[in-house]
């Protein structure tokens, strides 16, 4: 006998005005009617809906899955509507992770106003280096960790932070301009004092971490200039000494 129309809505989940509609447009038609005209269903019929149903819910127009079900054998769509859905979850994946980066962005960011950002940084917009510095190191410890303490960083702390950096800087730039040895002692000391800096205020920096960062210093054209804008020169310097140290220490 099949499945009435309030049956079929029933197990497919859908309502009866959208069987009809199936129905009106040659989309899914009953495979028999009663003697009274009512709509009866097979089970050909339902395995048809619910491919209907699958296309529907990977975005398809019902047009479009009028298309695919009159081209193709069922084990095609069957290969179809995995290949569909495995790009979705992909999909959604990188959805989710969007929205994860998004949220730890919101709890780890830097809890400053625009105003308190412009007095901190100038002209320097850290939020524009956030993206790349997630691709880079955002799976790392030192980037979590880095992100867990600048949250709680006052325009103040900041302010200090800078002041610090800025300082060392002034005696790299002194030291370069008097021809101290990269490798000398005093050298290798501001370098283990800017090793120490970045330990102090945003992550672990072992002598490895540090080597690598001086490596970046002349390997990336924005770090390398942001040094030798100070003192043409200072990023090869800083970067010598920072790989003295780290020999020295060894």
């Amino acid at each position: 006998m099949g499945y009435s129309v309030s049956q079929v809505a029933q197990i497919a989940g859908v309502t009866v005005r959208t069987l009809h509609h199936y129905d009106d447009i040659g989309l899914l038609r009953p495979s028999g009617r009663t003697g009274g005209g009512y709509r009866r269903y097979d089970d050909a019929d339902l395995e048809r809906l619910r491919l209907i149903l699958v296309y529907r819910e990977l975005g398809f127009t019902l047009e479009e899955i009028r298309t695919i079900l009159a081209a193709a054998d069922p084990a095609t769509h069957l290969r179809r509507q995995h290949g569909l859905l495995v790009q979705r979850i992909e999909r959604l994946r990188e959805m989710v992770t969007a929205i994860e980066y998004l949220l730890e962005a919101q709890t780890m960011g830097i809890s400053l106003s625009p105003e308190e950002k412009f007095e901190v940084f100038g002209d320097f917009d850290p939020d524009r280096y956030e993206p790349e510095a997630r691709e880079r190191w955002g799976d790392g410890d030192a980037y979590r960790e880095s992100a867990r303490r600048v949250a709680g960083y006052t325009k103040d702390d900041w302010l200090r932070i800078q002041r610090g950096w800025a300082d060392l800087m002034r005696r790299f730039i002194e030291a370069l301009e008097a021809g101290v040895p990269a490798t000398s002692q005093p050298a290798m000391d501001l370098a283990e004092e800017h090793r120490a800096l970045i330990t102090e205020h945003f992550y672990e920096c072992t002598y490895d971490i540090h080597v690598g960062l001086a490596e970046m210093y002349l390997a990336d054209d924005r770090f390398r200039a942001h040094y030798d804008d100070q003192r043409p020169g200072l990023a090869q310097y800083v970067h010598d000494a920072i790989e003295a140290n780290a020999v020295n220490r060894a």
